[in-house]
């Protein structure tokens, strides 16, 4: 007997049919409030590049007016490849192109509003809390994300696969607490997955190259790769080369890995990154966060390691405070998905920054709660606290 499943079935697509497809692109058009005004025409699966596509059809008119483009994979919106609203819009009260997709830095720069958010912690899965943040609540967004299954106690998924659909669920909420042409910036290096017995090979996987797409794909615009080079030997405690440094034999040759790639990311959009300068609610805070004449120069950024014997992977204040003062103002609110003991809600505060910090594991948690108690004193006790209990802070720091 002949298979008769579909393509979509073959792939285990979270998308399967045309009726799935119309009922996630439906939920998009609900939250833009257009869902009265615009039909769907016959949608279409491209397996070349594990997409559907949903045609856009005016009511009014029966006229094509886009497409909404979502991830047959995990059933994500792919927004930038959809239709944008402001353009579906425009061709729904028949305007011209041109008009509509006119970059808005041409215009008089408004102001944009500064974020209410106050210091947070809070504590499960990001991918889940980061649904009910506002949208464009956040100003700044570094993290350095779980190891893939590099360690035992990172043994968290089963397939490489299912990390990275991990990571771009995240990065795909992240798009939308993100303001406009605000960065996302990610530390994140290869891993090593070593061999279960003597007779396997080890594999070294390429994370930082399999990531970059994923940013692409949901909304963000490549614009730096910064290279963490830490001291000469500090990746020798891994074992690669020590083959090769002992026999001197080719085809083993391997290097030390003693470098790390910040990847820095923008929220795409047509407006220049001056137009986040100059539309600024509060001149007298972008002038107060100026840098200073010692500042990195180059991609090549010289860090010391960090060790702390509470976490396995921490990274050093050093980088998060140069990422937090190079790509945000004093009072932003810098969000950390993956937050680990909290370094970057302690970089934060030294630098008059908020901080929105995200943390599955109960023990870290604890941890950064006790933390900002050193951080920030009696103002401790003002931090907004989700899933987890309030901060108390001693009578004696009052």
């Amino acid at each position: 007997m002949a298979d008769r499943k579909t393509v979509a079935e073959k792939r285990r697509y979270a998308i399967l049919d045309v009726q799935s497809a119309k009922h996630v692109a439906s939920i998009w058009l609900e939250r833009a409030q257009l869902e009265k005004v615009i039909l769907f025409g016959l949608p279409e699966i491209d397996d070349r590049y594990h997409i559907w596509r949903v045609p856009l059809i005016a009511k009014s008119s029966a006229e094509r007016l886009g497409e909404v483009v979502i991830d047959a994979r995990n059933s994500l919106i792919l927004e930038g490849k959809s239709t944008s609203l402001a353009t579906l819009e425009a061709r729904l009260l028949g305007r011209t192109e041109a008009s509509a997709d006119r970059p808005k830095a041409q215009r008089p720069a408004e102001s944009y509003p500064l974020s209410d958010l106050r210091n947070t912690i809070a504590a499960g899965d990001c991918e889940q809390i980061l649904q009910e943040f506002p949208a464009e609540s956040v100003n700044l967004v570094f993290t350095s994300p779980p190891y893939y299954n590099a360690r035992p106690e990172y043994a968290d998924y089963l397939s490489y696969d299912e990390y990275l659909l991990k990571l771009r669920k995240v990065i795909h909420h992240v798009h939308r607490v993100l303001s406009e042409g605000c960065f996302f910036v990610i530390n994140v290096a290869p891993v090593l997955i070593r061999r279960a017995s003597r007779g396997e090979a080890s594999r070294r996987i390429a994370v930082p190259f399999d990531i970059h797409p994923l940013f692409i794909q949901e909304g963000f615009d490549f614009m730096e790769d910064i290279i963490w080079e830490k001291p000469e030997g500090a990746g020798w405690a891994t074992g690669r080369g020590r083959r090769f440094a002992a026999d001197r034999n080719p085809l083993q040759y391997k290097t030390v890995p003693v470098t790390e790639y910040i990847l820095v990311y923008r929220k795409r959009t047509s407006k220049l990154i001056d137009w986040n300068i100059r539309a600024h609610p509060d001149p007298e805070l972008v002038a107060q966060s100026r840098i200073d004449d010692d500042y990195e120069r180059t991609n090549i950024w010289r860090i010391q390691p960090s060790y702390d014997k509470r976490h396995p992977a921490t990274f050093p204040l050093e980088m998060a405070e140069k990422v937090i003062k190079y790509y945000s103002f004093k009072k932003d609110v810098v969000l950390d998905p993956f937050a680990g003991i909290g370094t970057v809600g302690k970089a934060a505060v030294r630098l008059d920054r908020r901080f929105v910090l995200i943390e599955q594991e109960p023990k870290y948690v604890r941890i950064i709660r006790d933390e900002a108690k050193a951080w920030m004193g009696p103002e401790a006790r003002h931090v907004l606290t989700i899933n987890c209990p309030p901060i108390s802070v001693d009578d004696t720091l009052l």
